[in-house]
């Protein structure tokens, strides 16, 4: 008699693939990404203001000094501060409602045997993916450095860059799934897969085109380096956050124990 093979069979033998619905994973995933920008906009506010407030003062010098006059900025720096966590909190939540469509439609695939644990692995390789090395590739950089007009150029390298990260790890996901159907070994297929990654990686990255930005000679190695840091802390933050409060809300809550009549 034929059969037809269920989703669950991708999913090595004995993990908990329960049905989930579409509603439970979206509202989830709003409410980690809303948890998650909260975080990630405090971090911002803790951490990466301090660099930048640096970076600033060091730009209105060299304004001062080239110009004689001093800049007036149109929105005070607190406003922009404000404006800057709300706009982490959008980006998170918009972050969030992609992560839990991705999710509900690769969930039985994801090599975990719980949701917490595809949740987690699917926020790792999202940060590794659009934040982590795209990040190494073109690091963030402090105001008043680089040259404005090249700001179009380095947002074209930059989005092709994560672009070509998503298709790499898309690839190794169907490669992977290849090898499971093969029959290798988890060491053997776990070494290739990360090998092969990181060839095609390094490729790619000294394919793409260089940083076209410059460094200000007035901009010191470590000020720029922390609000490189700070920034990856950030983005770091926000998919962490996601990954474990997502997990958490489709992780089911314990039963309690019904005392015994007697």
């Amino acid at each position: 008699m034929a059969t037809t093979e269920s989703p669950a069979t991708h999913v090595r033998a004995g993990t908990d693939v329960s049905a989930l619905s579409f509603g439970t994973v979206l509202r989830s995933g709003l409410f980690a990404g809303l948890v998650a920008g909260v975080v990630a906009a405090l971090v911002a506010w803790l951490v990466v203001e301090r660099p930048i407030r640096a970076a600033l003062a060091i730009e209105e010098a060299r304004s001062h000094a080239e110009a004689g006059e001093h800049h007036e900025e149109l929105y005070s720096r607190p406003v922009q501060v404000i404006g800057g966590m709300v706009a982490a909190v959008v980006v998170a939540v918009s972050i969030a409602i992609i992560f839990a469509v991705v999710f509900a439609r690769v969930r039985h695939r994801l090599p975990a045997a719980t949701d917490f644990g595809r949740a987690t692995l699917l926020a790792g390789v999202g940060f590794a993916t659009i934040s982590l090395l795209p990040a190494l590739k073109y690091p963030a950089n402090p105001p008043g450095v680089g040259d404005p007009e090249s700001i179009t150029s380095r947002t074209l390298y930059y989005v092709s860059f994560i672009g070509a990260m998503m298709v790499v790890a898309y690839l190794a996901f169907l490669a992977r799934e290849r090898l499971v159907a093969l029959g290798w070994p988890a060491a053997y297929r776990s070494a290739a897969l990360v090998a092969g990654t990181v060839v095609v990686v390094a490729v790619l990255g000294v394919l793409w085109p260089a940083n076209p930005d410059s460094i200000s000679a007035d901009i010191g190695a470590p000020l720029l380096w922390q609000f490189r840091l700070s920034s990856l802390l950030e983005l770091a933050t926000l998919w962490g956050v996601l990954g474990l409060v997502f997990g958490l809300l489709l992780t089911p809550r314990p039963a309690k124990a019904v005392p015994a009549e007697g």
